[in-house]
């Protein structure tokens, strides 16, 4: 008996060949060179994957677009497969990255031009670091040696701070989404840290595109607390190193940017004191001068004015010494005492004896 062939309709046979292909490959990574590149309405990306043999539609909204891209850039993609309504077979696109040196650079390039065009590179954005923080944010994945540099040198340069350290992915397909929420979480924390830094070691351009996101960039600017980066090595440079606030060429080199050298603190307040103790020793011997200058000074302003005191007085009494009676009578007058009138008794006293004698007569001039 002649076995009965399973019998689909159009729509059931597009949807067995959706589950079988949802089945078989959930996920998978292609690899191939960007045509006929478009964004509809503004939401939407078309574009063909192709290589020398074979073309693939791609489909995915402008949001999962995470740096630009242009036809001729070859490319990888995080994709489903699926045979669309119409018999089309294309690729649902999460997730894409350049590939290759050559697109890397080219969408590096373009998404720094629109950046720069906007104004987040601009030094006049930036801001400083606290010159002493106590309370420190840390990104970045633990396991990582650039971590461990950056730990040891905090440690060793200067002890006792509090450090908050987010533990993500620093490359790969999730690491600029797991650094965005470590920043959010760290923008809006109940006790804010005073600086944030954002490390990762050493790595290919391939290794470190992950900084190249434009989201993440995008993010970096608008942060409250200062940024500062220490990724790969100082010939790297990234997006994420040109919009943070500062920027170290290594992780080590982002320790010594972040705290002083408790060392070089104390070497610096000898040094000051050094400096100040002969300021105060002169200071002091001039003060004294000083006190000494306006103590004689005063001195000597009491003794003229005991002197000026001294010659008024003479002089007073020189003047009241005019007065003396004995003194005027030696000059040849008299003084009379008495009732001044007929037949009164009057005493005339003179320099060298006393008369006593009676009014005759008084009479007016």
């Amino acid at each position: 008996m002649e076995k009965t062939k399973p019998r689909f309709s159009v729509s059931d046979f597009i949807a067995l060949t959706n589950q079988t292909l949802e089945y078989a490959y959930p996920s998978v990574e292609i690899e191939g060179e960007v045509a006929s590149f478009k964004v509809n309405q503004n939401k939407y990306v078309f574009f063909d994957l192709k290589d020398d043999a074979g073309s693939l539609g791609c489909f995915m909204t402008v949001w999962q677009l995470r740096m630009p891209i242009e036809d001729g850039m070859k490319v990888v993609v995080t994709a489903t497969p699926k045979l669309t309504n119409w018999g089309k077979f294309s690729l649902t696109v999460r997730a894409l990255r350049p590939s290759g040196e050559g697109s890397l650079k080219k969408s590096f390039e373009l998404l720094k031009a629109k950046l720069e065009k906007e104004g987040l590179f601009a030094p006049e954005r930036k801001r400083l670091l606290p010159a002493l923080p106590r309370h420190i944010a840390v990104i970045s994945s633990t396991q990582a040696a650039g971590y461990a540099d950056f730990i040891k040198i905090l440690d060793d340069r200067y002890g006792g701070l509090t450090i908050e350290v987010a533990h993500v992915q620093v490359q790969g397909e999730v690491a600029p989404d797991q650094i965005i929420r470590a920043l959010k979480y760290f923008n809006t924390a109940q006790t804010p840290a005073e600086a944030i830094a954002l490390i990762r070691g050493g790595g290919s351009a391939d290794d470190l595109s992950a900084f190249n996101d434009e989201q993440l960039v995008r993010e970096i600017a608008a942060s409250r607390i200062p940024v500062l980066t220490g990724i790969g090595h100082e010939i790297d440079v990234t997006l994420a190193d040109m919009v943070a606030d500062v920027r170290a060429a290594t992780p080590s080199n982002a320790a010594q940017l972040l705290v002083p050298d408790r060392r070089e603190l104390i070497a610096g307040v000898r040094a000051s004191i050094n400096l100040l103790i002969p300021r105060l020793e002169y200071s002091i011997e001039r003060t004294q001068q000083t006190a000494a200058d306006l103590v004689a000074e005063g001195y000597q302003a009491i003794v003229d004015s005991i002197g000026r005191y001294e010659h008024e007085l003479a002089l007073t009494a020189r003047v009241v010494g005019e007065f003396d009676p004995a003194r005027v009578l030696s000059r040849g007058y008299a003084i009379v005492r008495g009732l001044v009138q007929d037949g009164g008794r009057i005493e005339i006293e003179r320099r060298a004896d006393i008369i006593e004698a009676e009014v005759r007569n008084v009479r007016k001039k």
